[in-house]
């Protein structure tokens, strides 16, 4: 880093301050740039199958005015990103995952929360989270007590939050990532996203060898044949109630989109957001 780096980060972290303002201004639609990427890329980079991975920041490069995200702790705490940019002019505070919650990204996600929640800059959520990391390893390190802190900040953030389901979200993550229970003022999901405690084929073989376990122990006969069928049902119902349809039908959010019109709907949404009247938000104790 030099002089003229340094000058231009601190100009960046200036420009993110939101100094409070008596009123919300909306620029004029002239005024405000579109991504300098075109938002139908999204379909590729996705894609249809939850297994296949991506990072995250190029679907924000695609939602977001000129595609520009100045990201905070960019180093730290990888598998969750945040940052700020810019929503048809008004700014905004973005986190996103990219992998499992572990320790640092909860710590980096609830800094990122109080700090947008300090300058009453609004949050969008982009979801797509298997839940928190969990072994021996990690619990030793203090999981629970870092993603505690994560799913308080959420909860205690009184700024107006908008929440995108754009892949898996699962168990604990929907909740630290502020699923419908957290309130965000809006919930939308794309056609394939997927809502569920765990994937099917996790569920499936946990129950499966819970009933494997209990036949040993009392002497019985266990084959591949009971295996499948204890599996192929779950794996069936788990797929199903887990489809953002199934969701959707029973209100646990405000619609599917279209991921290319992911940017339009957004930004509809902030605009109604940000006129809600503002709080303060007040957090709890976050254990050391």
């Amino acid at each position: 880093m030099d002089e003229k780096h340094a000058l231009h980060i601190a100009r960046l972290a200036i420009s993110n301050l939101n100094r409070c303002q008596s009123t919300v201004h909306f620029p004029s639609y002239a005024q405000v740039q579109p991504p300098k990427l075109p938002v139908e890329d999204l379909y590729g980079i996705v894609g249809d199958s939850l297994t296949r991975t991506f990072d995250i920041t190029e679907v924000i490069a695609r939602i977001v005015d000129e595609s520009k995200f100045f990201e905070f702790k960019q180093y730290y705490g990888t598998t969750l990103v945040c940052g700020f940019a810019r929503l048809y002019g008004i700014t905004v505070g973005i986190i996103g995952n990219n992998g499992i919650i572990f320790s640092e990204s909860a710590l980096k996600g609830a800094h990122f929360v109080q700090l947008c929640s300090r300058r009453n800059i609004p949050i969008l959520f982009l979801q797509n989270v298997t839940g928190f990391m969990v072994g021996r390893e990690v619990e030793a390190e203090g999981i629970a007590k870092h993603g505690a802190k994560l799913v308080m900040a959420v909860s205690c953030a009184k700024v107006p939050k908008l929440t995108l389901i754009i892949g898996g979200s699962y168990g604990a993550g929907n909740y630290a990532m502020c699923g419908r229970a957290y309130e965000p003022h809006f919930l939308f999901t794309w056609p394939n996203a997927k809502i569920s405690v765990m994937g099917g084929s996790q569920a499936a073989a946990v129950l499966a060898n819970i009933k494997k376990d209990r036949c040993l122990a009392e002497g019985k006969q266990w084959n591949e044949n009971e295996d499948k069928k204890i599996r192929e049902p779950i794996s069936r119902q788990f797929e199903n109630e887990g489809h953002a349809l199934y969701a959707t039908a029973r209100l646990w959010d405000d619609g599917v989109i279209d991921p290319a019109d992911s940017r339009r709907v957004l930004g509809l949404a902030l605009s109604v957001a940000v006129k809600s009247p503002s709080q303060h938000s007040i957090f709890g104790v976050f254990r050391m």
